[in-house]
């Protein structure tokens, strides 16, 4: 197949690589097939619903390698599901009795796309695997190469994700911060919400890598400036039991030693119990149109605070969230070199005519590659028996 057109999009929630894979992508273009024109749907699948796009000029070729060092997405992202009709219809995308992937098959036929990009998660990228299952089955000739974003880490069955190195060391540097407020009250029990809605990867790899930071500072022991008062005491994550009890034990005898507490808590974990409450209190469960609980406004985080802030004594109780400031950043060196290497890979399958989702397979070597999209699912746990993790614990004695 002849390509001449080629599309993309950015989709689901923002990450720390969508500005520099979009970059990526229109480099490699570039350098290997430069008279491929390349547009860019705006508001990820919405904007392919509308038929709204933007061409990919020469200056912004010229300038594409600056994509690499900005956060966010410069051609936007929504949340739409192309399978959920009524949420389609609801927002005005389609009208009552049109299915969205014909919509959208139709529009990239209108546009002359060869070839659709699409920068997402497990969401957009099952999206992507339905909409290429559709063209497939009613033959649009047309490839769908997926790179995979989250920060969150969990899709199947990819090793690792765009943006998720990025995120967590983000997520490190906003504790370096916020922790200092361990210093504003006595008695003080810090919750740290971390991203992470049914893996708690990001959680513990935040921790991880916020840990390793306070055991290379230097500190004025004697002067009340106490490490101990600047480290992780817990970290909670969906795949664990969290037994609160015992856990409320252990803490108050750190609280009642040192004077504060600092937790990192997925905010994933204890949404069962939350929801739960909500339910029997006859209040309505928020979704999205992906029926997922809507976190933001059960607030987990809160809940937590409540249950361990009495259990401990704590005088001041504080929820602060790393998310959004983890997930807006730019890319670090090294989601950077993985984002070139998927990248280069995408357009490669691209030109040869192979749909899939880059990635690092689960049991693949580290070499990238492209996988079959209907292997491609959400919601991989996290590992919580690999090495790392339990060391983390262990030194946390959280074991």
């Amino acid at each position: 197949m002849t390509v001449r057109t080629v599309a993309m999009l950015t989709a689901g929630g923002l990450a720390p690589c969508l500005s520099s894979a979009v970059g990526g992508l229109i480099e490699r273009y570039s350098e290997v097939a430069p008279d491929v024109r390349i547009i860019a749907y705006l508001g990820g699948y919405a904007g392919l619903l509308r038929g709204e796009w933007v061409e990919v000029t020469p200056e912004v070729r010229e300038n594409a390698h600056l994509l690499h060092l900005r956060g966010g997405s410069p051609i936007g992202n929504s949340r739409v599901k192309l399978t959920n009709v009524a949420d389609c219809v609801k927002r005005g995308l389609v009208q009552e009795g049109q299915d969205p992937l014909h919509v959208a098959a139709e529009q990239l036929t209108k546009d002359g796309v060869d070839v659709l990009h699409t920068i997402g998660g497990d969401d957009t990228n099952t999206t992507a695997a339905d909409l290429a299952a559709y063209l497939h089955e009613n033959d649009y000739e047309l490839t769908v190469v997926g790179l995979p974003k989250t920060i969150d880490n969990d899709v199947v069955p990819i090793r690792q994700s765009l943006g998720a190195w990025t995120a967590a060391e983000q997520g490190s540097i906003y504790a370096q911060n916020i922790i200092a407020e361990h210093s504003s009250n006595p008695r003080m029990l810090i919750v740290h919400e971390v991203m992470g809605r049914n893996c708690g990867w990001l959680t513990a790899e935040t921790a991880r890598r916020y840990h390793a930071w306070v055991a290379e500072q230097q500190f004025v022991e004697g002067f009340g400036n106490d490490p101990r008062c600047w480290d992780v005491h817990a970290v909670f994550v969906p795949e664990e039991h969290i037994d609160i009890a015992a856990e409320a034990e252990r803490l108050k005898a750190i609280m009642d030693e040192i004077g504060c507490v600092n937790i990192f808590l997925s905010e994933g974990a204890g949404v069962a119990e939350v929801v739960e409450e909500l339910k029997a209190a006859g209040q309505e469960v928020p979704v999205d149109p992906f029926g997922h609980v809507q976190l933001d406004k059960v607030n987990p985080g809160a809940w937590f605070a409540k249950q361990f802030g009495a259990k401990l004594q704590a005088e001041k109780t504080m929820v602060q969230k790393s998310g959004y400031f983890s997930r807006s950043a730019a890319a670090n060196d090294e989601d950077l070199a993985l984002i070139a290497q998927c990248t280069s890979l995408a357009v490669d399958s691209a030109l040869a005519g192979v749909s899939g989702v880059v990635r690092h397979g689960q049991e693949q070597a580290d070499t990238p590659r492209a996988g079959e999209f209907p292997r491609i699912q959400g919601h991989k746990k996290f590992d919580v028996t690999v090495p790392w993790f339990r060391e983390l614990k262990e030194s946390l004695g959280q074991a």
